[in-house]
């Protein structure tokens, strides 16, 4: 049985611990209010941009100058955009969207890999790491896009994606992310970049959707793809940051029951050793007074 001085040590510890979870979840608190305030904010327009590039890819696929954003090639070289957390304790954030990544490569890419021939680019310092480490073909110059998550910053490493696709750098570009659902619930998704999937028709079309172009069709092509692609980009990174605040918040608030549960346990187990040490004293005195009275 352990002392009481070992049980008393343990229970300021595992206050401290408590009072350091509970303060952890009143930040990440703080934080989920602003990150869901903003992906509340763009999703209806990411939304309906993303609709109108789809609907714009298909009609530019049914004419005769098919644009390259959507056509699609021999998926030799994969780009894989992964987006995790700068920091841990946020529960099994960071771990679902690797196994995500992994599981992704083994079902679809495995005999690019075993050519070196998948490319990791990392948002967030857990997937950098993780992705460095074990030796994967990596692109780390936009790993810390959390430190400053404005859309210009954004646009620039969305700029570097868009430019190394049509120079045939990648044939394949994929985002893996955590989108967010509520405060207890992330969804992992995977979505395919580029090239741009079309919108899907019906025989009577009636799912497409005609455009009057001005000042002309490629003029308004070239320019509104990026622009949806950086939004998309945003929108999964908005996504991702309420999602880890959500994670967090909820990894605190177990954490700090488990504590309280914890602190029961010592604090039963330090009045019985308490108690245990008093009866002690009490039936060495009375032993003592037995032994003066024979003496």
């Amino acid at each position: 049985m352990p002392s009481l001085k070992e049980v008393k040590n343990r229970i300021t510890s595992v206050m401290s611990t408590q009072q350091i979870t509970k303060a952890m979840k009143m930040v990440a608190a703080a934080k989920l209010r602003r990150s869901q305030d903003r992906i509340t904010q763009i999703r209806p327009f990411a939304q309906k941009l993303n609709a109108i590039l789809k609907n714009l890819s298909a009609a530019q696929s049914n004419s005769d100058d098919e644009n390259w954003y959507s056509i699609a090639r021999e998926e030799k070289k994969v780009l894989i955009v992964v987006i995790s957390s700068d920091r841990g304790l946020c529960g099994s954030f960071n771990t679902t969207v690797i196994k995500g990544v992994l599981r992704l490569i083994d079902e679809k890419y495995s005999a690019q890999h075993a050519k070196g021939n998948v490319t990791v680019l990392p948002v967030g310092r857990k997937a950098t790491d993780f992705f460095t480490k074990r030796k994967f073909q990596t692109v780390t110059d936009y790993a810390t896009l959390y430190s400053s998550l404005t859309f210009e910053n954004v646009s620039n490493a969305m700029d570097y994606i868009i430019e190394a696709f049509k120079a045939g750098k990648y044939d394949k570009v994929e985002l893996v992310y955590n989108e967010f659902k509520n405060v207890a619930t992330q969804i992992l998704r995977t979505e395919q970049l580029l090239p741009i999937i079309p919108a899907q028709t019906t025989d009577n079309n009636t799912n497409q959707t005609d455009y009057i172009y001005l000042p002309n069709q490629e003029e308004i092509i070239t320019g509104l793809i990026p622009k949806s692609l950086k939004v998309q980009f945003f929108k999964a990174l908005l996504d991702s940051s309420a999602a880890e605040n959500g994670a967090r918040m909820t990894a605190m608030d177990k954490a700090t029951e488990n504590a309280g549960e914890l602190l029961k346990q010592l604090r039963l187990s330090y009045n019985r050793t308490r108690q245990a040490a008093i009866t002690k004293e009490i039936l060495e005195i009375v032993g003592g007074a037995e032994a003066l009275k024979s003496a």
